[in-house]
């Protein structure tokens, strides 16, 4: 495994300090490093998120490349940017308040050594809401998201359901370009990706082990709810359709599904996604 990955990895002023210093401090430890660590400002942040960068630029010079814009442009376009700004084809998403166990980016890197043909690689991840008050590292985990580990599951999965966990995925640039690059959207950027990816021919496997920790409270589902949300899920299912992805059976399907979901209580929500869709 010689060939060496960027990170790529968007903050804004909403998140923890803490949190942004865990995760990044998660990646700088993997088992095998970085040389290529780009970190997308989304908008002007707190001091503190500001005095956390500032220590990780001091620590790691030359490799993290902090990249700010003036006001906040949303998640959409802040990686549609990064993508672009990474210098190596192997590329490894993050959020900033997710933490990776230390040889998530190993195994990653073995699978496209080993498989060519893959552009995507993603993993299980471990949902949880408590955590030490002094590390903030995971005291329990409430639940595990199982995704399909090959290529044809994944693209069976894909339509109903987003078939990778996106803070676990490793990808290649030029692939994710040729399909498109993310979406200047809200909420499902990733999904939008992969179903354009699946549909133009990439391939994509899942690693079948958890190797993201993500952090997950009632505010996870409150974003899942709403007309804008419940349009934006109708505009991809649409796209499926068109595209001969999906059937028209399966597009009403999905369409009445989130429909029901975007408009039910937040604890039926939550309910749903930890015992339905989660394992």
């Amino acid at each position: 495994m010689s060939e060496n990955y960027s990170v790529l990895m968007s903050v804004y002023k909403k998140e923890n300090p803490n949190f942004l210093r865990v995760s990044m401090n998660s990646m700088w430890e993997q088992t095998v490093p970085t040389n290529d660590f780009v970190l997308m400002c989304d908008g002007p942040l707190t001091p503190g998120l500001d005095k956390v960068i500032a220590e990780m630029e001091k620590a790691h010079p030359g490799t993290l490349r902090v990249i700010r814009f003036k006001e906040n442009r949303g998640l959409g376009y802040a990686l549609q940017t990064g993508v672009k700004e990474c210098k190596n084809e192997l590329i490894a998403r993050m959020d900033s308040d997710d933490i990776s166990c230390p040889d998530r980016c190993e195994k990653e890197l073995a699978v496209f050594a080993e498989n060519p043909d893959i552009s995507i690689c993603g993993s299980l991840i471990e949902e949880f809401s408590e955590a030490d008050p002094e590390t903030f590292m995971p005291l329990s985990f409430i639940s595990k998201r199982v995704v399909p580990e090959t290529y044809e599951e994944i693209c069976e999965f894909a339509k109903s359901r987003n078939p990778f966990n996106h803070p676990s995925v490793m990808y290649k640039k030029a692939d994710v370009l040729a399909a498109g690059n993310y979406q200047d959207i809200r909420y499902i950027q990733d999904y939008y990706l992969w179903v354009h990816m699946l549909i133009a021919g990439f391939k994509g496997s899942n690693i079948q082990e958890p190797l993201v920790w993500m952090r997950a409270d009632s505010n996870l589902y409150k974003r899942r709810s709403g007309k804008l949300y419940r349009e934006i899920q109708f505009n991809l299912f649409k796209y499926m359709k068109e595209q001969g992805f999906i059937t028209k059976k399966q597009y009403i399907k999905s369409c009445a599904l989130r429909a029901g979901s975007s408009v039910a209580p937040n604890g039926v929500r939550q309910f749903v996604f930890k015992k339905v869709l989660r394992k």
